[in-house]
């Protein structure tokens, strides 16, 4: 008994050096963590960055995002690339804080090439969530952003020059008839359907993923755990090329394009944002690992629930859950996503198949 008792101060402090060494172990393993969409490796870079220098997981993502809107990753974030119809070029972003669920996001944000740091300041300095179209523009500039600014290049204006010699097709319309090869768009009124006017074009059915690529409809996406667990993720894209004016894709909605949850996980998606906006598979993710699911079974899954319905759909995400564990899901194309983490000495691209 008496041996018993001495030994029972020196098991005490074994077990509270384990749990306390050991919790550090795993902190210092898994955090901090930042993850984008495709071989954005510069944007990878300047998250990881802000975070491992202690910075917040929003402050990492918003570095991350912005140094990419400043690179132009692919011609389809950032200004000067994905013209719309009209050749001009807008701007969507979203930045959600996974700790207080607070969101910010701009759409079809005009003149303000700052898109990420616009969303930042919708979810810090107001009571909204997302702000669109000049009123958008104007808001930004007010909060100091710089602007206006013509956001198109001669890049983006000889691409939709090019465009328009090739009767501004592919186009993002259906059931319409155009005045000229260009528009402007009718409806296609009965007589066309009892006749059978233009009976050849009501027939063809474009695929959409003959309109959705890498460098035509995409978005960086991107989450970051920071040191001390919490969880943020942030968007920016300059939306579908020869979209028609007004058009809002995912990027800026909340549970589509990202989503993040302290308690969980986050989830990032990148694609057709069209079709991705119905089904909010960034918050199926999420929800998913909340109730158990592993990342790579959860991101597989919100896949595959827009697949049944839509075959010909193009897009991924990629998932990580609150211990660093990250894997992607895709449909219709190959899929890349960017990860750095504290055992990697540069960022590390893994590849998805579908």
């Amino acid at each position: 008994m008496a041996t018993k008792n001495l030994l029972l101060p020196y098991v005490m402090f074994l077990t509270l050096l384990h749990l306390v060494l050991g919790h550090e172990a795993v902190n210092s393993s898994q955090y901090p963590l930042v993850v984008s969409t495709w071989p954005f490796l510069d944007a990878v870079r300047a998250g990881w960055r802000a975070v491992d220098s202690g910075l917040s997981a929003v402050d990492a993502v918003v570095e991350g995002c912005s140094a990419c809107e400043e690179l132009r990753c692919d011609g389809t974030v950032g200004p000067g690339g994905s013209p719309d119809e009209n050749g001009e070029t807008t701007i969507d972003a979203l930045v959600m804080d996974g700790v207080t669920m607070e969101v910010g996001a701009v759409a079809a944000m005009r003149y303000v090439k700052d898109g990420i740091r616009a969303a930042r300041l919708v979810m810090e300095h107001t009571k909204h969530t997302l702000l669109v179209g000049e009123q958008a523009s104007a808001f930004a500039i007010s909060m100091g952003l710089p602007g206006p600014t013509n956001l198109s290049s001669t890049e983006s204006i000889t691409k939709w020059s090019k465009w328009k010699e090739n009767s501004c097709q592919p186009n993002f319309w259906k059931n319409v008839v155009p005045a000229n090869g260009c528009g402007p768009y009718h409806p296609r009124d009965s007589l066309d359907l009892i006749e059978g006017t233009c009976s050849k074009d009501m027939g063809t059915v474009e695929p959409r993923s003959s309109l959705v690529g890498l460098h035509s409809h995409d978005t960086i996406a991107m989450a970051a755990i920071d040191n001390m667990g919490h969880i943020a993720v942030g968007t920016s894209t300059n939306g579908a090329t020869f979209k028609i004016p007004g058009r809002v894709g995912d990027g800026p909605i909340t549970g589509s394009s990202a989503y993040a949850d302290d308690e969980i996980g986050a989830c990032g998606a990148t694609g057709d944002g069209d079709i991705m906006m119905r089904f909010l598979p960034c918050y199926q993710v999420v929800e998913s690992m909340r109730l158990g699911m592993e990342p790579k079974i959860a991101a597989k899954d919100a896949i595959s629930r827009i697949a049944r319905k839509f075959p010909d759909f193009v897009g991924a995400v990629f998932a990580i859950n609150k211990n660093g564990v990250h894997a992607g899901a895709c449909h219709g194309w190959t899929f890349q996503y960017s990860v750095r983490s504290p055992e990697m000495n540069d960022v590390e691209v893994f590849t998805v198949q579908p």
